[in-house]
C-alpha cells in the first residue's frame, strides 16, 4: 500500500532522528512526545533543541502530546519509546489503532519483569484483547547513531518482520538515497542483536576507563558477539543475523563509537564513578543499564553462559570493582574458541 503519512511515537533523539528521516522523504509525520514542555520547543522552534539540537526539521512534521490524535488512522506507527515504558504506551496507543497497520519497533531494549523483546510485548498486548486489530510487527535494528542519520550521514540498517512481503514493505518505508535499508524476517535476532550488544558496549567503556588498548577492545567485542549469538540461537534466531547490521554492525559502533551513551556509562564506571551518579546526570536513556539486569535474567532462564554479560552485572548491580571484573574474566578455564 503507499504510504503518505506515519506517526513516530518517541520525541528523543532517535525517534526524532527518524521522524525527520521520513519527513524528509515527503512523508506527513506526527511525532508524538510526553512533554508538553519539550512538544511546545520543538513546534515553536521547529527542532528538538533538548536530544537533537542543530537539525531543523520540515513542515510537514507536526509534533503533540496527544497519543490518541498522533496515531487515529495512521498507516505505519514507529514506536522509539524506552524499553521500560515501551508497554504501557503501546496499551494506550492499542485502541486507537486500525487493521492494517504496520507498528515497527525501533527499541533495542528487553522487558525486566517479563524478559520479553518489544515484538514480544506487543503481541503479548495483543492477546489481551478479546477481539485485536490486525497488525503487522516489525523492528528496525543497525548501526545508527540518531545525530548522523540526522546529517545525512551514509547509514545501512535492517527491517525484519514475520513475512518476506512485511519486510520489503518497511524497507521501502526506510530506504532512501542515504539510508540504505535491508530486509529480514528473523524479529527475535534482530531484537536480541539490539538489546544485548548495550551492555556489552558498557564492558568495552569499562575497558577504555581502565585504560586499557584497543587489543582488549577488539576482544571484548568478538567473544561479546559470541555470547550474543549463543543465546540468541538457543531462543530460535539465525545464527547469521548476528553477523550481520543489527549483530556484529551495531555491536562494532556501540563498543566504539564516542556517541554511544552505553559506552560512555562504562568509560566513567571504569573510570571510578558510581553507576547511581553516572545515571543521574545523563540527559539520556542508556538502554543498556537496565537490559544489563533482564539480559542477566534472560541467560541464567535460557541456561547460557555469558561472562562478560556477568561481570558487567556485577560491576553495575553489585557494585564490584571494575579491575577485579577483568581479572575474573581472564582468570576463567581454558575453552576452544569455536565449540563443535
Amino acid at each position: 500500500m503507499p504510504v503518505q503519512q506515519a506517526a513516530v511515537v518517541g520525541a528523543g533523539s532517535w525517534g526524532t532522528a527518524l521522524a525527520k528521516l521520513l519527513s524528509d522523504k515527503g512523508y506527513r509525520i506526527s511525532l508524538w512526545g510526553h512533554r508538553q514542555e519539550h512538544v511546545d520547543e520543538i513546534i515553536a522552534n521547529r527542532e528538538n533543541l533538548t536530544y537533537l539540537s542543530g537539525f531543523k526539521l520540515t513542515d510537514n512534521l507536526t509534533a503533540t502530546t496527544d497519543l490518541a490524535a498522533a496515531v487515529s488512522g495512521q498507516p505505519v506507527v514507529l514506536m522509539v519509546v524506552p524499553s521500560h515504558g515501551y508497554r504501557e504506551v503501546f496499551r494506550r496507543l492499542l485502541p486507537h489503532l486500525s487493521d492494517n497497520t504496520y507498528v515497527i519497533s525501533a527499541v533495542k531494549g528487553i522487558e525486566n519483569d517479563t524478559l520479553m523483546t518489544m515484538d514480544q510485548v506487543m503481541e503479548d498486548e495483543l492477546a489481551r484483547i478479546s477481539v485485536p486489530p490486525t497488525l503487522h510487527l516489525g523492528v528496525l535494528a543497525g548501526p545508527s547513531f540518531a545525530k548522523e542519520v540526522a546529517a545525512g550521514v551514509p547509514t545501512a540498517v535492517t527491517v525484519a518482520a514475520r513475512t518476506r512481503e512485511e519486510a520489503l514493505f518497511c524497507q521501502q518505508l526506510f530506504n532512501t538515497p542515504l539510508f540504505r535499508v535491508y530486509a529480514s524476517t528473523d524479529l527475535i535476532g534482530m531484537e536480541l542483536s539490539g538489546a544485548l550488544k548495550n551492555p556489552i558496549a558498557i564492558g568495552a567503556g569499562i575497558c577504555d576507563g581502565l585504560g586499557y588498548g584497543t587489543n582488549t577492545r577488539a576482544a571484548l567485542i568478538t567473544r561479546g558477539l559470541a555470547e550474543i549469538t549463543r543465546l540468541g540461537v538457543k531462543m530460535g534466531a539465525q545464527p547469521l543475523t548476528f553477523s550481520g547490521l543489527a549483530g556484529m554492525g551495531d555491536l562494532v559502533l556501540t563498543c566504539t563509537g564516542d556517541l554511544s551513551r552505553n559506552r560512555q556509562v562504562g568509560l566513567k564506571l571504569g573510570q571510578g564513578q558510581n553507576i547511581k551518579q553516572i545515571v543521574a546526570e545523563m540527559e539520556m536513556v542508556a538502554e543498556g543499564v537496565k537490559t544489563t539486569k533482564s539480559a542477566w535474567n534472560l541467560a541464567r532462564r535460557a541456561g547460557v553462559e555469558m561472562p562478560i554479560l556477568e561481570q558487567v552485572y556485577r560491576v553495575i548491580y553489585e557494585d564490584m570493582d571494575c579491575g577485579e571484573a577483568v581479572k575474573t574474566l581472564l582468570a576463567r578455564s581454558l575453552k576452544e574458541e569455536i565449540e563443535f
